[in-house]
C-alpha cells in the first residue's frame, strides 16, 4: 500500500492501517490523526511534519524513520521498535512510550512534556537542544529508563521521574554552544538512580531528590544542589 492510498482510505474514514508493511513510505506532511498503525513495519520512511496526533505505534517498527517536527502527541508507542529514528523537533507530549526501543534516537529539541517512557531504553540518545528549542521533559516519566551514555546536556527535565534509571556516563553537562542553558534537574526523582561516572557539571538539581542513587565517580563541579535530597553519607562537594 503506498502513500496515496493510505490518505483516500484515510479521508474515506478509514483508521485501521495495523499489521502492513510500509518499508520507506513517504508521508510527509500529511494528516493521519488517529490513525492505527500497531505492528506495522514502518522501517527507513520519511515521516517528516505529518498530524499522528492520538495515533497507535504499539509494536510497530519504525527504526531510522525520520519523524522530525511531526506531532506525535498524545500517541501510542509502546512497545514501539525507534532505533536511531529521527525525533528532533517532533512533539511527543503525553505520548506513551512504555518499554520503547530509542537506542541511538535523535531526540533533540522534541517536546516530551508529561510523556510516558516507563522503562525505555534511550542508550546514546541524543537530547541535547537544536538551535531552535530545547528539548523538554518536564514531568515526563522516565522511571527504569536506560540513558547509558545519552547526551543530555541543556534539557528540561524539571520534575521529571527518573527513580531507578540507568544513567551511568550520561552527559548533562554543560553545553558551550552559544546561548545553551544548563541542563535542569530542579525537583526531578532521581531515587535509586545509576548515577555513576555521569557527567553532571553546571547542571542544575536544586530540590533534586538523589535518595539512594549512585554517584560513584560522578561530575558535579559547579552543580547546583541547593535543597537536594542527596544519598544517606555522601557529602556535599565544595561550591555545591
Amino acid at each position: 500500500m503506498g502513500a496515496k492510498e493510505i490518505q483516500r482510505r484515510y479521508d474515506a474514514g478509514n483508521r485501521d492501517f495495523a499489521g502492513l508493511k510500509l518499508l520507506e513510505i513517504e508521508l510527509l506532511q500529511l494528516t493521519l490523526n488517529n490513525a492505527n498503525f500497531s505492528q506495522s513495519d514502518l522501517r527507513q520512511s520519511r515521516l517528516g511534519r505529518t498530524h499522528f496526533c492520538q495515533a497507535n505505534f504499539e509494536h510497530s517498527d519504525l527504526s531510522e524513520s525520520i519523524l522530525w517536527g511531526s506531532d506525535l502527541s498524545g500517541a501510542r508507542m509502546s512497545h514501539a521498535r525507534l532505533r536511531e529514528v529521527d525525533l528532533s523537533g517532533a512533539n511527543l507530549s503525553q505520548a506513551r512510550l512504555v518499554e520503547a526501543d530509542l537506542l541511538k534516537a535523535s531526540l533533540g529539541g522534541a517536546n516530551l512534556q508529561k510523556a510516558d517512557l516507563l522503562g525505555a531504553c534511550l542508550i546514546e540518545a541524543d537530547l541535547r537542544p537544536t538551535a531552535d528549542s530545547r528539548t523538554n521533559l518536564t514531568q515526563a516519566n522516565l522511571q527504569q529508563v536506560d540513558l547509558s551514555y545519552g547526551r543530555l546536556s541543556g534539557a528540561n527535565l524539571r520534575g521529571a521521574n527518573l527513580a531507578q534509571a540507568i544513567l551511568c556516563r550520561a552527559n548533562f553537562g554543560i553545553d558551550y554552544r552559544p546561548g545553551a542553558l544548563p541542563t535542569d534537574l530542579s525537583g526531578a526523582n532521581l531515587q535509586g538512580a545509576d548515577l555513576s561516572y555521569a557527567d553532571l557539571t553546571g547542571a542544575n538539581l536544586e530540590d533534586a531528590n538523589l535518595q539512594g542513587a549512585d554517584l560513584t565517580g560522578t561530575l558535579l563541579d559547579q552543580t547546583n544542589l541547593k535543597n537536594a535530597v542527596l544519598p544517606q553519607g555522601y557529602s556535599r562537594p565544595p561550591g555545591c
